[in-house]
């Protein structure tokens, strides 16, 4: 894997030969750098390592993946509940819906060929009172509409069989959902893509773009110049890279890079919300479940639910708290406030104990945060995933990814396949 380097000039233009004018100004905007390229993703995801592994492996194209970070994943990619999703909370015939069963499929498949650990533990979604039933009926309804198989509705005493410390008064099994180890699974599919030509450029920020006739190039500068701008004048790009083909899918800032993009059209840029998650761990104790525990689905979320990890530790999130939105240039560099206050957890506590009525007081400890980028804002209807072609911006080459927060991580080879499919149509 290509070693993180501090500079732009020393991760990409060593890779590159034909590069314009290297010598001159780096500053002055005549003389910047220009550097033509096959295959472009911004963001180094799991969604954007799919991309890049599934134009590389799949249609043998040359892929530079750059990212802002000195590493892979660091970003939401990182930060969720390492969850295989079943596909059950999604409208029929969404993205959202159809990349999840078809991603989750594609998943399992890659985790046992390349030997990614992972478990298929299965998931109780429960009811803990007489009111939230319909509800519940209305998921199962949902999950078979999306085809996904084996779900089967508990009553509380069947759920108390399989799950001696669970609390509710029916629940919906869904046996394929899943835990995967992501960071595994990202270094898998790094490996695959470099091993077919796929150049990682790290602490390297995409600043925007523009459109000149109809070909997209790229506005590029070390994370570390970014980092050090003071804020009032120009920020510069010290490479200008022309791609053939670009893929935007830089997570969280991804709306930031679009509206930095002269020459695309008004109004395709859909809104931005933002909701960070805080995630706790259970304390100096064994793991009381054995399977996924989810409560019905709240405004934002998924609800306060349990997770295993592949060492069988328990972690209880996320919650949903809407944030504001920070300025373009700091999302590049995806500084956004990922603490976790210990005085959250007084929400945890009556939150899980619905349904885990034993929980301990003083049990949970602060573990980590993650935020989710939203297209859909509170007391909204939820959105569905963006994935924007020239169909609806005009411009060929260019897909970009807004609002892919759960389920993008099951979902992410799926939206790898669809991509591939606009780009190479």
């Amino acid at each position: 894997m290509m070693k993180p380097r501090n500079s732009i000039t020393k991760t990409i233009l060593k890779k590159f030969k034909n590069v314009s004018n290297p010598r001159k100004n780096p500053f002055s905007s005549s003389s910047i750098p220009r550097e033509k390229v096959d295959c472009l993703v911004i963001g180094a995801g799991i969604v954007g390592i799919a991309v890049a592994k599934e134009l590389s492996v799949n249609h043998g194209r040359q892929v530079l993946v750059v990212d802002s970070a000195p590493i892979f994943g660091t970003g939401t990619s990182s930060r969720n509940s390492e969850v295989i999703h079943a596909g059950i909370y999604y409208p029929t015939n969404s993205l959202k819906a159809s990349f999840c069963v078809r991603g989750k499929e594609l998943l399992y498949k890659y985790c046992k060929d390349h030997e990614i650990p992972h478990k298929q533990i299965g998931k109780l979604i429960v009811a803990t009172g007489l009111s939230e039933v319909p509800r519940l009926s209305n998921l199962m309804t949902q999950g078979i509409q999306n085809g996904v198989e084996g779900l089967r509705m508990m009553e509380g005493y069947e759920a108390t069989r399989l799950e001696p410390e669970l609390q509710c008064v029916k629940a919906l099994w869904s046996p394929s959902s899943g835990i995967v180890d992501s960071h595994s699974l990202m270094l898998s599919l790094v490996g695959e893509a470099e091993s077919h030509g796929t150049t990682f450029s790290y602490n390297t920020a995409v600043i925007g773009g523009h459109i000149e006739g109809n070909q997209i190039q790229i506005h590029v500068s070390g994370s570390n110049a970014v980092a050090n701008w003071n804020g009032s004048s120009e920020l510069d790009s010290e490479l200008i890279l022309i791609p053939k083909l670009v893929v935007n899918s830089a997570g969280l800032s991804a709306p930031a890079i679009t509206k930095r993009m002269k020459g695309l059209p008004d109004g395709i840029l859909p809104a931005s919300h933002y909701a960070r998650g805080c995630y706790f761990t259970l304390s100096n104790t064994k793991s009381p479940f054995k399977h996924l525990i989810y409560p019905i689905p709240e405004v934002g979320g998924l609800g306060v639910h349990v997770t295993l990890d592949l060492n069988d530790q328990v972690k209880f999130g996320p919650d949903v708290e809407w944030i504001k939105g920070i300025d373009d240039i700091p999302s590049f560099l995806n500084m956004f406030d990922y603490s976790v206050h210990e005085d959250r957890a007084n929400q945890f506590y009556p939150a899980i104990r619905k349904y885990y009525p034993s929980l301990k007081d003083g049990s949970l400890e602060p573990g980590y945060a993650g935020i989710r980028p939203k297209l859909s804002g509170p007391r909204e209807v939820p959105t569905d995933f963006v994935v924007q072609g020239e169909d609806i911006h005009g411009i060929s080459g260019l897909v970009n990814l807004f609002g892919i927060e759960s389920p993008g991580l099951t979902s992410s080879m799926a939206i790898a396949e669809d991509v591939a499919a606009k780009l190479l149509k």
